[in-house]
């Protein structure tokens, strides 16, 4: 889509349909809304006496040939309360304004941002929730002419020049979560481990990042025996992938170094333990966290941030061929760890617990990891927010801080010491899932600390954010992408810790 910055008049920009936004309030028609009124000779006035035009939360009024506009249309987006709008809140605002539009195949728009919403923070957030609108997942559908289409253009409108800096960092950022969302959205067949390390590789040559595909063999030799045994009721051979930034000036000795680390799992049947048949398909989106990390190496490589960024995603498949584990089987992970594997749909665990072992021998002093990990995380928060869990406060509170600061919805998580109880091992040191009732989502993030063991770290259950049923305003059902802002946000600021 054709990005630019309209510095004309908004009364005068030739385009299928302008933009604004208006708030639920008694003076809604104020500021810009004020100004086009006027220019309108007093429809929107008219619009909210009669109580077609409320403010209300993602409620469009279409204008059709609008008086005094150079504009074909007026859309009029609803912001909710004005108390509680924040910069964040114009991703829904434009992506939900974006959809509504290129429903009606307006194919050219110009977005008019309120006088307290101008500055280049906003402007990113535009230009995020306009990119992630105009996602769709239809690579395989033929017929596309009948499908949801494409914005081709659209203009800002009420900002200027010194806002480019954010609409580059929207762009970049918006392009790495729908890089993300279409890894997640391929279906199994096409994007095994290999083909992920494929896809991987190419983005890293194109990017200028460092990148180490470890196959099979290189697996075994460093002992990561918790990925090799989620991997071994599968033809598809495993890999690990390992990205490397490494920043223009190099950082002081013993500078932090982040390691992101995401789990890919790109189909789970759930091996021997089975999943139900109803809504397995969906079990291509298990890679979602190891996509988000590739992604936000890709935003990385071209923000530049001051400090090194490792990610490291162990990529397999989890079937229940003839060689598959079973339960009762014991392993050992890279560590020297031994588990007892109780249920081979906690898989997830098993992989990132080699993962973060790993990420610690290639120097990472602080982990994030990402994984679609528990359904008991969907019990707790639903799909609103993802679970995090942390075992080191000020770094957790940081990844907290960045969440806000981008409009995830992340929520903290307790990690009692009496948890540890739940997974500990009776034929070996640790088993793979709880041994009481409840808490699933706690004693899987339980389990991946004994692998972090005294760095910092912190787990991100996204198993009920990461993937949509369904259409929602602001975006395309499908894979979200969701943590990549957070982790991007976190890295960009991790110099300071």
């Amino acid at each position: 889509m054709d990005i630019k910055v309209e510095t004309q008049k908004p009364t005068a920009i030739d385009t299928e349909a302008l933009v604004t936004y208006v708030f639920d309030k008694d003076d809604r028609i104020e500021g810009v809304a004020a100004e086009l009124d006027a220019a309108t000779a007093g429809r929107l006035k008219a619009l909210a006496e009669s109580g077609e035009l409320t403010g209300k939360a993602l409620e469009f009024t279409l204008l059709h040939q609008p008086p005094g506009l150079a504009a074909k249309r007026l859309l009029l987006v609803g912001a909710g309360k004005a108390e509680k709008f924040a910069h964040a809140e114009l991703r829904r605002v434009a992506g939900a304004a974006l959809r509504h539009l290129k429903s009606k195949s307006v194919r050219r728009m110009a977005f008019l941002a309120r006088e307290t919403h101008r500055d280049a923070e906003a402007a990113q957030c535009v230009i995020e929730g306009l990119l992630l609108a105009n996602f769709e997942p239809d690579k395989y559908k033929t017929d596309k002419k009948n499908g949801p289409q494409r914005m081709d253009a659209c203009a800002l409108a009420g900002f200027d020049a010194a806002v480019h800096p954010g609409v580059a960092r929207g762009r970049i950022i918006a392009e790495s979560q729908n890089f993300a969302r279409d890894l997640i959205n391929e279906p199994s067949n096409k994007m095994t481990p290999r083909m992920l390390a494929e896809r991987a590789q190419a983005m890293a040559r194109e990017m200028g990042l460092g990148c180490e595909v470890l196959d099979e063999k290189r697996i075994a030799e460093l002992k990561m025996g918790a990925l090799l045994s989620v991997a071994q009721g599968s033809v598809e051979p495993p890999r690990m992938i390992v990205l490397t930034y490494n920043p223009p000036q190099a950082p002081p000795a013993g500078a932090p170094v982040l390691g992101l680390v995401g789990k890919a799992v790109t189909f789970d049947t759930g091996g021997i333990s089975i999943k139900p048949a109803d809504g397995m398909e969906k079990m291509k989106y298990d890679m979602a966290g190891g996509a988000t990390m590739i992604s936000a190496m890709r935003a990385l490589a071209q923000l530049k941030p001051a400090a090194k960024i490792i990610a490291v995603v162990p990529a397999t498949e989890n079937m229940p061929g003839g060689r598959a584990q079973k339960p009762g089987d014991i392993q050992i992970a890279m560590s020297g760890k031994s588990i007892e594997v109780v249920n081979t749909d906690a898989e997830g665990r098993l992989i990132l617990a080699d993962g973060i072992c790993y990420a610690r021998q290639l120097g990472a002093t602080h982990l994030v990891d990402a994984a679609t990990l528990t359904g008991a995380i969907v019990v707790a928060l639903a799909s609103v927010n993802a679970g995090v869990f942390g075992s080191h406060q000020p770094f957790t509170d940081r990844l907290l801080a960045s969440a806000r600061a981008t409009g995830e919805k992340m929520w903290p998580m307790p990690l009692d010491d009496e948890y540890r109880e739940f997974i500990k091992g009776h034929m070996a040191d640790i088993q793979n899932i709880g041994s009481g009732k409840g808490g699933g989502a706690i004693t899987g993030a339980m389990f991946l600390k004994e692998f972090a063991e005294e760095t910092p770290w912190v787990h991100l259950d996204i198993a009920g954010t990461a993937w949509l049923d369904d259409n929602k305003p602001w975006m395309a059902k499908g894979a979200t992408g969701v943590a990549l802002r957070t982790l991007v946000h976190l890295a960009m600021n991790f110099r300071d810790l």
